[in-house]
């Protein structure tokens, strides 16, 4: 057995079963293995953004991580703006990142660079394996270091993979489990809501599922404190039956209004909030300076426990949660702009579907609209970094064969990773893709009225790196030419009748909706 095929062995052995794959020539040999070794499988993506944002959308879904496989420093850094995002958003990734054979690195090749520190920008932890020997027992480090929430990225250099190792793959670590948060902890969080006068208590981090958002409407009623989400989590359960939970704001200053009476903010999975970009007389910092921040919980620790204890301290188990009924409107008509766009997808959305949702300036008017929809889950844009929206929903797909994916996907961002369409096709995936085509990067608009620059008004060179158009993109053609069923909606009509078929087929499908601008 050689190195590659012992290293692939441990991660099936620890559940990792899925690959999303872009190698080279160093990777050869890990590539020969996948034929060797049963129980992997390979999803190949034609741009290394493309697969780190499917080990992101599928860690999500499976609740565990996948294995990428990367060709060199270069192959790496392609796929940094993804892996940028899981790590801000806590989901496990395991990257194997091929390099030179070892007697190789002194010759200085064309594609020789400095990989680890290239990884070390994304990654909670970095190792090189030196010899085959080691590789297998390497490989179950990265699983234990990737755990619930973490980064691993292992370095594979082409000797190593290919010589034997006589000892063979790793058996499977145990299980990893979210770290207890101690009871003096909580009951100091207990102590400091019971004394705030306004006390607010903010859950974020990698999922808010249905039953965690039950938990926290009802201690925040039983305590008499507000509660919402942070502005951004990784997953959320939505829709009927769920819990009424706010969400901060995005635009920096009506998040600083929204805390602007908070004299204790208990953050459960969530960071301290901070504004997204420097503003000109904005604070950067969202709570006010008078606001006690408190961190109950971390994203990697046990949630439910801190949950449960809250729960029983404020006797909230038998209170009723505040949960949205189910409410599906009718068909939208009239003009297609992102109101009727947000109505139809309210209607239409079936359920246990998972959103994944790159909408930008168009997801302000879906979100609102899709909260008494079927019950769904939602899978935000955690690290900020476009492109992430179509890998994530290859991922999600390829986690759950048996539910339906809807992409909701701006124009400019789908741009950065339009490849992975090929990929939807290449593996059949129930995946539906909303590109909502304005022609312009309007969340870019806004940003440049927010900051001022130029007093708000862009002139005529500035206006144009603004505006994606001349020529007008063509999604459609795009897609059917990686193989995709596609269409494009111009009227409400036919955007309802693209989505009742879309929603009654199975595979990829695309719809390129011509809409203007929300403001």
């Amino acid at each position: 057995m050689n190195g590659a095929e012992s290293l692939i062995t441990t991660l099936v052995n620890n559940g990792v079963e899925v690959c999303f794959c872009n190698p080279g020539t160093s990777e050869m040999h890990f590539v020969g293995a996948l034929d060797e070794v049963e129980g992997m499988r390979a999803v190949l993506c034609l741009f290394e953004g493309v697969l780190s944002g499917a080990a992101d959308g599928y860690a999500r879904m499976a609740r565990k991580p996948a294995s990428t496989l990367l060709h060199l420093g270069p192959g790496l850094g392609n796929a940094l703006a993804n892996t940028h995002n899981a790590k801000k958003g806590n989901v496990p990734m395991i990257n194997i990142v091929g390099d030179h054979a070892t007697y190789h690195l002194e010759y200085n090749a064309p594609l020789t660079s400095d990989i680890e520190s290239i990884a070390s920008a994304v990654s909670h932890w970095v190792h090189t394996s030196t010899r085959a020997q080691e590789i297998a027992r390497d490989a179950n480090e990265a699983v234990r270091q990737a755990g619930t929430g973490q980064v691993a990225t292992l370095m594979l250099p082409a000797d190593v993979s290919w010589s034997d190792n006589p000892d063979g793959p790793e058996p499977a670590l145990e299980k990893p489990i979210a770290a207890a948060v101690s009871e003096e902890r909580v009951e100091n969080a207990v102590a400091k809501i019971r004394a705030s006068e306004n006390c607010m208590i903010m859950i974020g981090g990698r999922e808010i599922d249905q039953q965690r958002g039950v938990a926290l409407s009802k201690i925040g009623k039983a305590a008499g404190v507000r509660v919402c989400t942070e502005v951004f989590p990784g997953r959320v359960a939505r829709g009927a039956g769920t819990a009424m939970l706010d969400r901060l704001p995005y635009l920096a200053a009506m998040a600083v209004d929204y805390l602007k009476d908070i004299d204790c903010l208990i953050l459960v999975g969530a960071a301290e909030p901070v504004a997204f970009f420097a503003y000109p007389d904005t604070p950067s910092a969202i709570a006010p300076e008078t606001c006690e921040q408190f961190t109950l919980a971390g994203p990697n620790d046990d949630i439910d426990q801190v949950l449960d204890y809250l729960l029983y301290s404020f006797n909230a188990a038998a209170v009723d949660a505040d949960v949205y009924p189910l409410q599906i409107p009718e068909r939208p008509d009239g003009p297609l702009d992102a109101g009727s766009v947000a109505q139809a997808l309210a209607h239409f959305l079936p359920e246990d579907a998972i959103v994944v949702d790159e909408a930008i300036t168009t997801g302000m008017a879906i979100g609102p609209a899709t909260v008494t929809a079927r019950r769904h889950d939602w899978l935000n844009l955690t690290g900020g970094s476009i492109g992430w929206g179509l890998p994530g929903a290859v991922g999600a797909a390829v986690a759950c064969p048996d539910r339906k994916v809807v992409c909701l996907e701006g124009d400019g961002s789908a741009m950065y990773t339009i490849q992975a369409l090929w990929t939807m096709a290449r593996e059949n995936l129930d995946v539906l893709v909303v590109i909502f085509n304005n022609r312009k990067y309007s969340i870019l608009e806004m940003e440049f009225a927010q900051t001022g620059a130029r007093d708000g008004t862009p002139g005529p060179k500035a206006g144009s790196t603004l505006d994606i158009g001349s020529p007008d993109m063509d999604f459609a053609a795009v897609a059917q030419g990686m193989g995709v069923t596609a269409s494009r909606a111009t009227s409400t009509d036919e955007f309802n009748e693209q989505m009742a078929r879309a929603m009654a087929g199975s595979g990829p499908h695309l719809i390129d909706a011509i809409i203007p601008t929300l403001f």
